[in-house]
């Protein structure tokens, strides 16, 4: 018998991470079955990007991936979104499942485990936060700098900006914190989804790109700051002063 609300979940998507193909591959077939539309990534880095691209209404995060485990990704995670999480992991004391819930996490559930359960967990935390609804914001807007998350469009004083899918990204990323500063390691994580193989030197590089796409006078750049030994902010209230004056 199908389940009563599975008519109900049809729009609501899940992105599983997980470095084991074979258990993507199981998981992804048991809550298609179950009416969700799936999404999947094989690292913490593909996580970040495809929680941008997708903006999921749950994530089932793995803990035990290489290079960027999955307590580095729910940091990441956290400093963008309040997407409810359900973390995955091999290791069954309850000094992790302490330490997952205290990071952030909204269940943690240890591996082996019945997908019937997961389905089931699935299920609780979704009604908790409200199923369907979308955690990432849908629009910024100060003033000056107008952003359309959902349509990936970016405007200028009224104007159409043209952004690479890296350029927005960084924009995000520096839009979701404005007015406080971002190191070059976090835009990196953010906005590469990887700090050591994309290099400090890109997001030099990719700033000066924004700056002379937002910025009226990019070698005099009032949106976005350069913070000299800390990193980069972006300055909304600045921007809204130099439109009014």
């Amino acid at each position: 018998m199908p389940s009563p609300n599975r008519g109900a979940r049809v729009t609501v998507s899940i992105l599983v991470v997980d470095d084991s193909s074979t258990e993507r591959a199981i998981i992804e077939s048991k809550l298609e079955l179950a009416g969700y539309r799936v999404f999947s990534a094989e690292s913490g880095a593909t996580a970040l990007r495809t929680l941008y691209a997708v903006r999921p209404d749950l994530v089932v995060l793995d803990v035990l991936m290489p290079e960027v485990d999955g307590w580095k990704t729910l940091d990441l995670i956290r400093q963008a979104s309040d997407v409810p999480v359900i973390m995955l992991t091999a290791q069954t004391g309850d000094i992790e499942r302490v330490r997952g819930l205290r990071s952030g996490a909204d269940d943690y559930l240890c591996k082996p485990f019945n997908p019937a359960e997961l389905t089931a967990r699935i299920e609780a935390v979704l009604r908790r936060t409200g199923a369907g609804s979308s955690s990432l914001r849908d629009k910024y807007d100060d003033g000056v700098l107008s952003i359309d998350i959902g349509k990936a469009e970016v405007t200028v004083h009224g104007e159409p900006v043209r952004l690479t899918p890296l350029e927005f990204r960084l924009l995000q990323a520096l839009t979701e914190h404005a007015g406080n500063v971002l190191s070059t390691d976090q835009l990196l994580e953010l906005a590469w989804g990887d700090n050591v193989t994309a290099g400090h030197d890109r997001v030099k590089l990719y700033i000066g790109y924004l700056r002379k796409k937002i910025d009226l006078d990019p070698a005099a750049p009032r949106l976005i700051e350069n913070v000299r030994g800390y990193g980069y902010r972006y300055l909304a209230p600045a921007a809204t002063r130099r439109a009014a004056s």
